[in-house]
């Protein structure tokens, strides 16, 4: 039973959560470590599914191995089978009927609440889950499982506030119209990806907040990150089967989940290949849903820099090496192309960027020396040496990098490639690897290298331009202004932050339908009107029928 509702409840203030620094001798730094020695110290971990707020092995066990040291993995876990996916679905549509019932006001305080567990008690321990098994630095953890995960739950509980006060504004006499925002009949299938712990909190989460139930299958890469986030929403209040927990196979998984009539909406983060896929099998079951389901995908990205001659050459080489090969280039938002007027190229531009690269520590991202750890695994490895290998056989120029070495864990040196070819091989595919393509350009081609940008590959996701003349500023954001959903002015490609700045592409890179935001629930919404009459009708006839 639903408890009455005896105020109009407003949300606390919200914030983004202050990020944590580790500078040498602090006490987070203290913190972080002890929290690292004591994962090393216990794992192998043993992860189960959670269906229905119980712990289930199913025997069916796999690794998620450590990519800086692949010889150690860091848990086993049970993957959900068949009959379990079956299990939490109908346990997930049971939970439904409480939770979406549940007053606006204690939701809320679930996810504000998983917050503060996030900031807090569960803080390093996510964050050394996340850096060991994830491959990230500390500083690259801390944005993510720390800093971004909160902020999706904090903004997410003001967002949702919002979407609910949003009334009809007009009321016609004896009438009274107002608007709910009810969860979507069935279940959501959340998938999540190995490279942001914060995304699987919030790709099951968001959803979760406007009434829904989820099915969430994390990436096998990113399982015991995942499984601890899990742990503390349901230690922040989430009931059990509102978010089932289901590891596995995703071709097994997912296909098990989409034909379910009950299916009704994905929520995804992974690669353009696959979302495709999945929304042309969605395709195909359409006629088993009890309604269209919601589509919500962030897939790839090729993202560029494009400098103007009036760059500050400074910072625009700073931003290119953090936007490169922060977190080895394993974000969707990456920067991987580079264009780069003559002018600068051969007046300190170049030699700048190499210089900085070069200084690039790569090793264990658990020490704290280094900037770079691996890539996350053997599949990803040979992908992006594939590619290294395709781009020396094209005659590309490697100015820095373009060696690999997974004799221990999968590291790959920062690479950068000049070509004269814009339209080679690595400067049009997703890599989704330390790999930076340059293309030199004349300084009269700024248009005209805007509009080559522009139609050189299928995505939209990321992209920046540097300079300091406004009006070759304004031309360039007019000629790319589809494409990059995410578009910034002399700062770097990577970073969006919930609250600042709604992160989305469309073209081959997603639904744009701006994560960090108020869009985003939206989808995951369906409204009905209510239109109530305190005057009852005196006749049927209208005044135009009189003679």
């Amino acid at each position: 039973m639903s408890t009455p509702t005896l105020a109009t409840f407003k949300v606390p203030q919200v914030d983004n959560e202050p990020m944590k620094h580790y500078a040498p001798g602090s006490p987070e730094r203290k913190a972080l470590q002890a929290a690292i020695d004591q994962m090393k110290q216990e794992l192998p971990f043993e992860v189960h599914c959670v269906v229905n707020g119980r712990d289930v092995k199913t025997g069916k066990l796999a690794k998620q191995p450590i990519p800086h040291a692949h010889a150690s993995h860091l848990c086993t876990y049970h993957e959900a089978t068949p009959e379990l996916i079956d299990a939490a679905i109908s346990g997930a549509l049971a939970a439904k009927k409480e939770w979406e019932l549940l007053p606006w006001s204690e939701r809320a305080a679930v996810f504000l609440k998983a917050a503060d567990l996030i900031s807090g008690k569960y803080r390093y321990k996510l964050l050394a889950a996340t850096m060991i098994g994830q491959g990230k630095t500390a500083w690259q953890a801390e944005i993510d499982a720390a800093a971004e995960m909160a902020d999706f739950f904090r903004f997410g509980v003001k967002y949702v506030e919002q979407l609910y006060s949003q009334q009809p504004e007009k009321n016609s006499a004896g009438v009274w119209n107002r608007v709910e925002y009810r969860a979507l009949e069935g279940f959501i299938l959340a998938v999540s990806p190995f490279n942001f712990t914060a995304i699987g909190g919030n790709l099951s989460g968001a959803p979760a907040m406007v009434g829904n139930v989820a099915l969430w299958k994390p990436s096998p890469m990113a399982v015991y990150a995942n499984y601890i986030t899990h742990q503390l929403l349901t230690e922040a209040g989430v009931p059990p089967g509102v978010i089932q927990f289901v590891p596995g196979p995703a071709e097994e998984v997912v296909a098990k989940a989409i034909s379910s009539p009950h299916f009704a909406g994905l929520h995804f983060t992974g690669s353009t290949f696959v979302f495709r896929k999945l929304w042309k099998d969605i395709a195909l079951n359409l006629d088993k849903y009890k309604a269209y389901p919601r589509i919500v995908g962030e897939t790839g990205g090729k993202n560029f820099h494009l400098v103007h001659a009036s760059a500050d050459v400074e910072n625009a080489v700073h931003q290119t090496v953090r936007g490169a090969f922060e977190y080895q280039g394993q974000k969707c938002s990456a920067c991987s192309r580079l264009y780069v007027p003559r002018s600068l190229w051969e007046d300190g531009f170049k030699e700048k960027l190499v210089s900085e690269t070069k200084a690039i520590k790569v090793g264990d991202p658990t020490e704290w020396g280094n900037f770079l750890g691996p890539v996350i695994g053997r599949a990803a490895y040979d992908k992006v040496m594939g590619y290294i290998k395709k781009a020396k056989d094209a005659g590309g120029e490697f100015i820095v990098g373009g060696t690999g070495d997974d004799s221990k864990g999968y590291f790959i040196q920062p690479t950068i490639i000049v070509t004269k070819d814009p339209k080679s091989v690595t400067i049009v595919e997703e890599i989704f690897g330390p790999v930076l393509t340059v293309y030199v350009y004349e300084d009269a081609d700024y248009e005209k290298t805007a509009h080559l940008i522009d139609e050189t590959t299928q995505y939209g996701l990321t992209g920046s331009i540097f300079g300091t003349e406004r009006k070759a500023l304004l031309t360039a954001s007019n000629i790319l202004r589809n494409a990059a959903g995410n578009f910034y002015i002399n700062e770097k490609s990577t970073g969006a932050v919930v609250g600042q700045q709604p992160f989305g592409g469309s073209r081959a890179s997603g639904t744009n339908d701006k994560a960090g935001s108020i869009s985003i629930f939206y989808r995951f919404v369906s409204a009905r009107s209510i239109k109530e009459g305190f005057v009852g009708l005196q006749e049927w006839s209208y005044p135009s029928n009189l003679v």
